[in-house]
């Protein structure tokens, strides 16, 4: 490699040459900055570039976004990921701080937006203690004449302050968030007062009323912020003052802002006007007293606003935050007078929810021209900011107030359009698509995200609708007619799947299947996905342990035709990779269990074939993922029944899978490392390693492979499945191995992963060569826990003790614990190991089952702790630590989670993607100990005929519910304690 960047000069030159066109000189110029920034003064060299006015402003912005990076990974010294070797010295800290804001209101937009994200980010962790004088630098712009200075100082304080929005209430919060008001509050009063009076000014001049009403827009959000937790005293003093603001804002209207060519992002006085709302939503909610005068004015504001938006999308967000602040009010008690007399209620449905629930001419334009964004507006999260969405909650709260009066009203609607549409089914299929939304959002009394809808209105005939409107639908082989109302139909069945009983949902499947292949996406999508949700169906939707409705044997004679459709859609080159369909195809998998034998062949074949094509060119992370999932369900599926099968799986896969690793395809390695592992798990005995793997296990412990976070979780699996298999044929590398685990110790990261490695290790290779080991993994323990002692780093440390004792006895333990230094095993098991039993006790059934072996193994084998009071002390915890585990449902509980319980958590995850299909099993290194409970007793009922007055004084002192519980299993055991 070069030489690293320690000058100015070569800084900006290689800045400019991440910006290449040419794709070697971009990479080279990253690997050599990636490389530089562990350099000492490394932040404060891109930040004198960011400030250098005789750089170009592309290469200014580019080192802005480097020195963003930095700040990202470097300045949170405690951050979980690790900070990539980045270190900020005290003096840089102080120097950054000291120009930063200054420095961002001074530089160009594109420039000053990258530096807000830093301060921010910087201000995440140091603020207020460590950088006291900023919320005085950042007020101190509040006096500012350029408001494009004003807008970038106003934008740093919302990301700072927004943060106040999502952290648990604390005393320490509360203590951040006074400080913040005692500095702002009065300043950000007179803001609002000199910027709301500045629009006249500024009235005919288009750029600057845009500036102003943006500002006035950010001053609303750190608002909002600053009284998202409780209402502080001065806006409660004041609120007459910011009420006048707000109203102001509510009224204010400009054409001069309305670009009439735009349809679709929101002018700056929408945006304007939803933040207000939102504040005014805020103290709806809170059901302020001060407020209370203020709400009727304000909701005749906001209805005159609501019922004046235009259809075109960039109005949404105006609508949208109006309606929710009707269902706000709705939804309160107190308020149910605003809208209890039927004229008002006829209002709403009529002018507010059936016109935003309608199908719009730009929805059409989405639905045809961009489907995924489509689908995700209508399946996903960002379903919530529809206008659909939004009118519907409102429908549905007003339905839960007034459902008699409500529930008439739209079955005349509903009546009217759907009478509206038979007049003309082929042009006024609109009439009908909202027909059916309007009835989903009626007929729906009870649901939930995790459980679907639950209980329906009484006044509603869900299933004579079901029966006249939505099968005509489904069973249309026509894929021309009505798409819409198609994909609506489908949309229905799967709101309503838990209303339907087996033998319907069964009928269902093949009309929905026929779906499939519509050559429109967002119809076979709907179908892919309403049947991926018929077959998550459970027979009690609230009890995991409840089995599904669709089984394996009710699907079985379906597999051909629903894989052969799904992978057409998944085949054809011309649509983009949809990850509905893909994660239908795994849902199928899940669900024909051991039955896909039949189909098996030609479902691997695809899945290969899938891999190879998107392997080229990886797009959608959650289809990439799905289809990894798919292939190690298929593989557990078939080898679980049958270890022969992988000789099956192994030469199609081995190409691919070669391919991906030699061409270092980042995304996939660690899928590729995950499904090696599972293949070599399920091989069977006599097959042993075989050349394949054979050929792959020297490469594995190469140090460049391990420098990959990324790949880190998934290369320990694999290096786990060939230690369980062959660690005879490894034992000449247990020495890299464990040079493996003291790197991946060495990062917070990755210790996870180390002790995972180690624990394996401990296991499976033979006794005699790990105990010549163990001082030296001790001290590297040991060491890391005086890096730093977090919770999660005590609990891989004293599970390890465990396996330790567990293994090799408790007076090995103490001698190589005290060899390092003499009565370090006491403090150990005080200080450490004992105190987190008692504090975050093993809540699963084999980690539990070994700190209970490994105690049983300490008090019985080591009566050397009872020869002093620091002994005494940890014999009595360890004792208490073994009762409580004993006594808690973990141990007795031998229900393990299986796959299907966790099957609908599948999905994509930047950090690391976990196959859960792929999982390593649950390993118990004490299988030979059936019952834990009888093999303590024994050892404790031992140790007491030699050392009972030792040990009586410990028991009696014991609490009481322990003392009892201990007992009762000396009985099961047929001992007596006394």
């Amino acid at each position: 490699m070069a030489n690293l960047i320690t000058s100015s000069e070569d800084l900006s030159r290689v800045i400019a040459e991440t910006l290449h066109h040419d794709n070697n000189t971009r990479k080279q110029a990253e690997s050599l900055l990636t490389a530089s920034q562990v350099t000492p003064g490394h932040p404060l060299r891109v930040l004198q570039l960011v400030a250098s006015d005789a750089s170009h402003v592309a290469i200014r912005q580019a080192a802005a976004v480097h020195f963003k990076n930095l700040i990202k990974k470097g300045w949170d010294v405690n951050r979980e990921e690790g900070n990539d070797g980045i270190v900020i010295p005290d003096n840089d800290r102080v120097t950054i701080k000291t120009h930063l804001v200054q420095l961002m209101c001074t530089t160009p937009p594109q420039i000053q937006l990258q530096l807000t994200e830093s301060i921010s980010l910087i201000a995440k962790v140091d603020y207020p203690q460590k950088w006291d004088n900023l919320l005085g630098e950042l007020v101190q712009q509040f006096n500012t004449n350029d408001p494009t200075v004003l807008m970038g100082v106003l934008k740093t304080a919302d990301s700072i302050f927004n943060s106040f929005r999502y952290v648990q209430r604390s005393d320490a919060l509360y203590a951040v968030i006074a400080y913040t008001l005692n500095g702002i509050q009065v300043p950000l009063l007179a803001l609002f007062k000199k910027v709301g009076q500045g629009l006249e000014a500024v009235s005919n001049d288009a750029a600057q009323l845009k500036i102003y009403l943006e500002c006035l827009s950010i001053m609303c959000r750190i608002f909002y912020s600053l009284n998202y937790q409780d209402l502080p005293e001065f806006f409660e003093d004041h609120m007459a003052e910011f009420m006048e603001e707000f109203t102001k804002y509510l009224k204010y209207n400009n054409p001069i802002v309305v670009d009439p060519d735009e349809e679709n992002e929101p002018g700056p006085l929408d945006n304007l006007h939803s933040s207000v709302i939102e504040i005014l939503h805020l103290y709806g909610s809170k059901d302020e007293e001060p407020f209370l005068p203020y709400l009727p004015s304000f909701l005749q504001l906001v209805w005159n606003l609501l019922t004046n938006v235009s259809p075109l999308p960039k109005q949404d967000l105006l609508a949208n935050s109006s309606m929710k602040f009707l269902t706000m009010l709705v939804s309160r008690e107190m308020h149910r007078g605003l809208f209890q007399d039927e004229t008002a209620l006829r209002e709403i449905v009529k002018n507010t929810v059936i016109p935003n629930l309608r199908f719009r001419e730009s929805d059409e334009e989405r639905f045809e021209d961009h489907p995924r964004e489509f689908l995700v507006t209508e399946v996903e999260g960002s379903h919530s900011e529809s206008r659909r969405r939004c009118s519907q909650d409102l429908l549905k709260e007003i339905c839960r107030k007034f459902e008699t009066q409500v529930t008439a009203i739209c079955m005349e609607h509903i009546g009217a359009m759907l009478n509206d549409y038979s007049s003309d089914p082929n042009n006024k299929w609109v009439s009908k698509d909202a027909a059916v939304h309007l009835m989903m959002s009626i007929a729906i009394r009870a649901e939930s995200s995790a459980y679907g809808v639950s209980e329906l209105n009484p006044g509603v005939n869900l299933m004579d609708f079901f029966q006249s409107q939505i099968v005509p639908e489904l069973q249309d082989k026509n894929h021309n007619a009505r798409p819409v109302v198609k994909a609506t139909s489908l949309k229905f069945v799967s709101v309503f799947r838990h209303q339907f009983n087996k033998a319907q949902l069964l009928q269902l499947i093949p009309m929905i299947t026929g779906h499939l292949g519509s050559p429109v996406v967002v119809v076979h999508t709907f179908s892919a996905y309403t049947i991926e949700r018929i077959l998550m169906t459970r027979e009690n939707p609230q009890d995991v342990s409840k089995g599904f409705v669709v089984e394996s044997g009710d699907i079985q004679a379906h597999l051909n035709v629903i894989f052969t459709a799904l992978f057409a859609i998944i085949d054809n080159e011309e649509l983009d990779v949809n990850d509905y369909v893909m994660k239908c195809v795994l849902r199928v998998l899940f669900t024909a269990g051991d039955s896909v034998t039949s189909v098996t062949k030609i479902v691997i074949e695809k899945l290969t074939g899938v891999l190879i094509r998107i392997s080229k060119n990886p797009q959608n992370p959650q289809f990439n993922h799905y289809v990894f999932e798919s292939i190690a369900l298929l593989v557990r599926n078939v080898c679980s029944m049958n270890p022969q099968a992988t000789e099956g799986f192994e030469p199609l896969l081995f190409e691919p899978f070669t391919t991906i690793l030699q061409q270092d395809v980042m995304e996939f390695t660690p899928y590729v490392f995950q499904i090696l592992a599972q293949l070599l798990e399920y091989r069977p005995a006599e097959a042993g390693l075989g050349h394949a793997y054979s050929q792959l296990w020297s490469p594995l412990l190469k140090p460049d492979i391990w420098e990959k976070r990324g790949n880190i979780p998934a290369l320990v699996r694999l290096v786990q499945a060939y230690i369980t298999k062959a660690s005879s044929e490894l034992l000449p590398q247990l020495n890299p191995i464990l040079g493996v685990f003291q790197k991946l110790l060495s990062t917070k990261g990755s210790e996870a992963s180390a002790f995972e490695l180690l624990n394996s290790s401990l296991i499976h290779f033979p006794q005699e060569e790990m105990a010549a080991r163990l001082p030296t993994i001790m001290k590297l323990i040991l060491a890391r826990l005086q890096e730093g002692k977090t919770p999660r780093l005590v609990v891989h440390v004293t599970h390890f003790f465990a396996l330790f004792v567990g293994r090799f006895g408790g007076n090995v333990f103490c001698d190589c614990s005290n060899n390092i230094q003499p009565g370090l095993v006491t403090m150990l098991l005080i200080q450490i190991w004992l105190p987190r039993l008692k504090t975050d006790p093993p809540t699963q059934r084999v980690p539990a089952k070994v700190q209970v072996i490994s105690l049983a193994r300490l008090i019985s084998e080591t009566p050397v702790f009872l020869n002093d009071a620091s002994g005494l002390q940890a014999f009595s915890d360890a004792l208490s630590a073994a009762t409580s585990i004993l006594s808690s449902p973990t141990l007795k509980d031998h229900f393990d989670i299986k796959h299907d319980e966790i099957g609908d958590d599948v999905a994509y995850d930047n950090k690391f993607s976990n196959l859960i299909y792929a999982s390593k099993a649950v390993e118990d290194p004490f299988k030979e100990v059936e019952n834990p409970q009888d093999f303590f007793v024994k050892a404790l009922h031992a140790v007491l005929s030699t050392h009972r007055q030792s040990i009586a004084p410990i028991l009696q002192s014991m609490d009481p519910k322990l003392q009892s519980g201990l007992d009762s299993m000396f009985k099961q055991s047929g001992l007596t304690l006394a």
